[in-house]
């Protein structure tokens, strides 16, 4: 039977899962919110750029009025749009599922309970992403992690879903390596730690990866900030799950959890890589910051658990969205400021 499959949100990994499943011929329908993009995609197909290989898959895209007149339902969808973006895109397309459909959230930040809130939790699994990619022009996307170094787990988080995560784990393994969690919600806040000790602080100072990891200072920014997002995970009962590949034995018996974790990822994305947070300051566009590194400081709060390392990272991030300062190395100073309070 034919699986009819929706990817809501084209961004740069989305474009790489998308064009991934449409080559190995799956029935896959693209809905993006960007204008360009969209009519590129129509007019020209999707173009993915790696080291290895360049390649370009003729899609169907869709932009977001166009889904209104959708008279087909899905069978699986793929929320690929920004974490703060989640709850609308699911209202968006909650009409357009099947009655047993799933719906998979492969985000950063921890967007899969908003996912279950829209369309159930009997409709939703979790997922964990390692893929690093950028948007070069509309309908071209450079990826940095090709199939071979990408990586996915999906996992149920309410016995209602449980035992249909090998149906969406085929799909994603024409798009990277796949593994089952069965703790995929502590895998998410796993996975949220990386991101606390990287995507905001390097965009901050409007680095990529190789320039970012060069100065000595950021190495103690970053672990700082897993430190405190590693005690407000503990408190919020999760627990540290394999991510990136790594095994059991690599994240449960070490002293160097989050020096392992963060070597992991600066390793796979490589030299090249630019957080995606970096390409929201050059654009001007809102960042996940304040739900990932926002998200430790909120529950911290909480907990009475002091967090000051991803309050300053947070902070600083909402004063570049707000145009008060701007991102470069002016903001290290700041960073370092935090880690030594």
């Amino acid at each position: 039977m034919t699986v009819r499959i929706a990817v809501l949100g084209t961004g740069a990994n989305g474009s790489c899962v998308a064009a991934d499943l449409t080559r190995a011929g799956h029935d896959t329908v693209l809905i993006d919110q960007w204008p360009s993009h969209v009519e590129a995609m129509r007019t020209g197909g999707l173009t993915i750029q790696m080291a290895e290989e360049e390649f370009r898959v003729a899609v169907r895209a869709h932009h977001l009025c166009d889904v209104c007149a959708f008279t087909d339902r899905f069978d699986v969808v793929l929320v690929m749009v920004k974490a703060y973006d989640t709850r609308w895109a699911c209202e968006l397309i909650k009409p357009y599922l099947q009655p047993d459909a799933l719906v998979v959230g492969i985000q950063n930040a921890m967007t899969a309970v908003d996912i279950a809130d829209v369309v159930g939790a009997e409709r939703t699994l979790g997922c964990v992403v390692e893929l690093s990619s950028q948007i070069a022009a509309p309908g071209r996307v450079e990826r940095n992690t090709p199939p071979a170094r990408s990586w996915f787990a999906v996992g149920s988080f309410d016995p209602r879903s449980a035992g249909r995560e090998g149906e969406i784990a085929s799909l994603l393994e024409h798009c990277g390596r796949t593994e089952i969690s069965g703790n995929i919600l502590s895998a998410k806040w796993t996975k949220l730690i990386v991101n606390a000790m990287t995507m905001g602080p390097h965009a901050l100072l409007g680095l990529g990866t190789r320039d970012a990891i060069a100065i000595p200072q950021m190495r103690e920014v970053a672990l700082r900030a897993g430190s405190e997002a590693l005690a407000v995970g503990h408190r919020l009962g999760y627990s540290i799950e394999p991510v990136f590949g790594l095994t059991r034995e690599d994240v449960r018996n070490t002293n160097r959890l989050l020096e392992v974790l963060y070597d992991k990822i600066i390793a796979d994305v490589g030299p090249n890589g630019r957080a995606t947070v970096l390409y929201d300051h050059d654009t001007g566009r809102l960042s996940e910051v304040d739900w990932i590194n926002g998200a430790v400081v909120e529950a911290g709060a909480r907990f009475g658990i002091a967090t000051p390392v991803n309050a300053r990272i947070a902070d600083i991030t909402r004063a570049i969205h707000a145009g008060e300062i701007r991102h470069g190395p002016a903001n290290l100073d700041r960073l370092v400021e935090a880690v030594e309070t």
